[in-house]
């Protein structure tokens, strides 16, 4: 059963080393974030999925202990997903090397794994895939990492696209509020278009709150660089 959820956005810049001089720019969403994971440990939960976008490498399940890097952005930094070691030598894709990034910062020492899903798999689909995970202990918490839009500004990864706003305002709404509809409701097509990374990992989370009664705070709400990025915290 689903009992705390942490919402993030997962652009690399988050860490400093490779934000560089310009890490200060995005202090405010590093420490709603700090906040939100502390939601999730205070939840106490017997287990906690990591869930974020990856591209094919990287979809599927990624166990306890599995490293990732951050080299292909210039910087040599590696990371573990919690403790131990990993049989699979299978690397993390680059959201779910950031949540273990975010996780060694409050050193989280509890059961986790990750799980890598496609940006154009289908609401049911991501649904299905949220129930599933809910449903592997009976204390589950999910750290869900995934942008909004990347078209909201002249200089925005995709340029501006007057649809971004309005999307990303509803996508805001929806996970500030732990309205699993709505999440569900956001139109996948129209989330592509608009290079919107957390599409799908949003929906896997609605899936896991769906029927659980979540209570949900935003956190952090804003478009540095002209990419949507949300901060949430479910209880």
């Amino acid at each position: 059963m689903l009992v705390a959820a942490a919402v993030c956005p997962c652009p690399p810049l988050l860490v400093p080393e490779v934000a560089a001089g310009a890490a200060p720019e995005l202090d405010a969403v590093r420490r709603a974030c700090a906040d939100a994971l502390g939601v999730l440990a205070a939840a106490r939960p017997d287990l906690l999925a990591v869930v974020g976008p990856a591209g094919p490498e990287g979809q599927g399940p990624h166990p306890q202990g599995a490293r990732g890097d951050f080299r292909g952005f210039g910087v040599d930094l590696q990371v573990r997903l919690g403790k131990g070691e990993a049989a699979s030598e299978r690397p993390l894709p680059s959201s779910l090397s950031l949540a273990a990034w975010l996780l060694g910062r409050t050193g989280w020492a509890g059961p986790v794994e990750g799980l890598g899903v496609a940006e154009d798999l289908p609401a049911a689909h991501c649904a299905g895939t949220g129930r599933e995970l809910a449903g592997r202990a009976g204390r589950v918490a999910l750290l869900v990492m995934g942008d909004g839009s990347a078209c909201r500004t002249l200089k925005a990864p995709g340029y501006l696209d007057e649809r971004a706003e309005g999307f990303d305002a509803d996508a805001a709404r929806a996970l500030g509020t732990a309205d699993t509809a709505a999440l569900l409701a956001l139109d996948g097509e129209l989330a592509y278009g608009l290079k919107c990374a957390g599409r799908a990992p949003w929906q896997v989370l609605a899936g896991a709150g769906d029927g659980a009664d979540m209570g949900g705070q935003l956190l952090y709400e804003g478009a540095p660089y002209g990419v949507g990025y949300f901060v949430a915290a479910w209880t």
